[in-house]
């Protein structure tokens, strides 16, 4: 008897699902039913949506091609590439610009107006430099991913409690050590922030590079599915970018919060 009522309690106990977690579903499923719906109506020209059906076999094709995994390989290659360089010479920029207010007036106008700018226009320039090969689509996701995180490196410098730099300055710390010590903690969040938009325009700037010129990577999957008109398997490799770009984002994010776990 004792040992019932303790599973009953352990059931009523259970948490249920919360209002957001079954508004999401609820999201998700009218979605996929719209679009199954799309696909059946005849509305729109044949293929164009294709059923669920069909996408689920373009993703099993996919998943058993060791092709596959090679294209995502070097797409991943090239983004992490870009996510590197551009990310650490963003943050360096920003905090250059931070620190320094002569610098900051000077050339942080020109990085809030270069930043909207659409990357893709200077491909040609980075196919000329750099040639048709992976090291033209790592230079365009270079430039896509520097300005968000220099941008948002440079605003957290801003906002850094100038108490903290002047308890640096009172104990003489060196460049490095107001870096490491005083201002990167302090911009934990900004910084987490930068690499996450740099991660997606990043991913974004070198797929449309491998879209444009080139003859491997995910970018070149799928507009060579789209050339063909081979629908399904264009949609599958997007939902495929799709998870993996939330993966990595959550990831990115999981990061800075067990990063302040720690320090807590």
């Amino acid at each position: 008897m004792a040992e019932t009522g303790r599973l009953r309690r352990a059931a009523v106990a259970a948490p249920a699902l919360s209002p957001v977690t079954l508004l999401r579903l609820a999201i998700i499923l009218t979605v996929m039913a719209v679009w199954e719906f799309l696909s059946h109506s005849g509305w729109l020209y044949r293929d164009v949506v294709p059923s669920l059906l069909a996408i689920g076999h373009a993703l099993t094709s996919l998943f058993t091609s060791g092709d596959y995994y090679f294209n995502l390989g070097v797409t991943a290659a090239e983004i992490g590439a870009a996510l590197a360089i551009g990310g650490l010479s963003g943050l360096a920029v920003g905090i250059v610009l931070g620190a320094n207010r002569f610098l900051s007036k000077a050339f942080e106008s020109y990085i809030y107006y270069l930043g909207p700018t659409p990357k893709i226009i200077f491909f040609p320039i980075m196919i000329m430099w750099f040639g048709v090969g992976p090291e033209s689509k790592v230079a365009l996701g270079t430039l896509s991913c520097f300005f968000p995180v220099a941008l948002s490196v440079a605003a957290g410098m801003h906002q850094i409690d100038r108490v903290l730099i002047r308890v640096g300055n009172s104990f003489r710390a060196n460049s490095w050590q107001m870096v490491t010590k005083i201002y990167l903690p302090a911009m934990r969040h900004p910084i987490i922030n930068g690499i996450r938009l740099g991660l997606g325009v990043a991913l974004i700037g070198t797929l449309l590079a491998e879209t444009k010129l080139s003859n491997k990577g995910i970018g070149f999957l799928i507009i060579n599915a789209y050339s063909v008109f081979d629908m399904p398997r264009m949609y599958a490799n997007l939902i495929v970018l799709f998870v993996l770009a939330i993966g990595a984002n959550a990831l990115v994010g999981r990061f800075g919060g067990l990063h302040s776990i720690k320090r807590l």
